[in-house]
């Protein structure tokens, strides 16, 4: 889903993923419908420095974008850039209509009374999932409203043009993971982006974001307990953080289990919330379940992480591989795998045109 778009002719584009832990871009060139790396770039800002990055920032901002694309050796200014979860408003609502018209105003109404700002204010886009019974002999229809506020998509707009990008597509991270990471699979997945500061939850049935949740707790709060725990500088806990047996010094017996559940606590609770209020749900008479867990972003790389969710929650956990679609060089395998949960996003940007 993108909150404006256009179609261009070239064949390459360039996935930009704008956070608060860093830049990450990677371009993409359409192969006869495959997806082949051509580039990629990672560099980390000061996350004042992108707190501000549309506003009395961007100029900065747009000079180390710049840069990058000309260091990656970008061959496209074709770009598809994505909003943070945090910054958008999304839900799924039924609504009768007839037709289109009404279907439109339908929406309109409702997404007036759920989102707490004027309308006049918000980038608003719409998906119909599906259709099913009815009311007063009108059809229902279950439809996914998507909102920015316009304040955002046109600092996107102006960064784009001060970067000299052009900005065909605005991604929502929800939907660029599930494009990267879930792909044509049907089942109830639950998409846990565990980023430097924020970790956003996504539950994606069939295919759409049924669910989204974002708390202001991520891989930096991990490093910092390590830090406070041990008495060790940030910069020796934050390498700890990916080395096993610095993380099994925590526990005599070599489990990891008592040190994640202490470490990840915030992250824990939100994603047993997340699963309750999920699969407290029912549909067609049958409860809803969460078929498995994805494990992105950063901090998805602390050792034996999924082997400890699969563990606690009783669902199978994966770390999320976005590279498993795209065609690249074998010999740079072990690089990607390093940096791969951090380009979920940015490679799922580019693959919108291509797939």
């Amino acid at each position: 889903m993108s909150l404006f778009s256009k179609t261009p002719q070239k064949q390459s584009y360039i996935g930009l993923d704008i956070g608060l832990s860093g830049i990450k871009l990677v371009e993409l060139q359409n192969e006869k419908g495959r997806a082949r790396l051509v580039t990629y770039a990672y560099a980390e800002l000061p996350a004042t420095t992108l707190e501000h990055a549309f506003s009395d920032e961007m100029d900065k901002v747009a000079a180390f974008i710049k840069k990058m694309t000309v260091t990656a050796k970008c061959t496209t200014k074709h770009t598809i850039a994505a909003l943070p979860i945090s910054s958008v408003f999304s839900s799924i609502i039924s609504v009768p209509a007839t037709n289109e018209k009404e279907l439109k105003d339908a929406v309109q109404m409702q997404a007036k009374k759920l989102i707490p700002v004027p309308l006049e204010e918000i980038s608003l886009d719409s998906k119909t999932i599906d259709q099913g019974g009815s009311d007063g002999g009108k059809k229902i229809t279950r439809v996914l409203i998507t909102g920015a506020p316009k304040s955002l998509v046109t600092g996107y707009i102006e960064l784009m043009k001060k970067i000299g990008l052009e900005l065909i597509s605005l991604e929502t991270e929800a939907f660029a993971q599930i494009r990267a990471l879930v792909g044509k699979d049907r089942s109830s997945i639950m998409v846990i982006d565990i980023g430097s500061l924020r970790t956003n939850i996504t539950v994606v049935e069939k295919g759409i974001p049924f669910l989204n949740r974002s708390i202001a707790t991520g891989g930096v709060n991990v490093t910092q307990t390590i830090s406070k725990t041990l008495g060790v500088a940030y910069e020796q806990a934050e390498n700890m953080k990916r080395d096993i047996k610095s993380m099994q010094a925590f526990s005599q017996a070599g489990d990891l289990s008592p040190i994640l559940t202490t470490l990840l606590k915030p992250i824990l609770d939100e994603i047993r919330y997340s699963f309750n209020l999920y699969q407290g749900q029912t549909e067609d008479g049958q409860q809803k379940r969460i078929d498995k867990i994805i494990l992105t972003g950063g901090g998805a790389l602390l050792p034996r992480l999924p082997e400890f969710l699969t563990s606690l929650m009783n669902v199978n956990t994966y770390l999320g591989d976005p590279w498993a679609r795209i065609v690249y060089p074998t010999d740079l395998r072990p690089v990607l795998d390093e940096i791969g949960p951090r380009f979920s996003v940015s490679i799922g940007c580019a693959m919108r045109d291509i797939e």
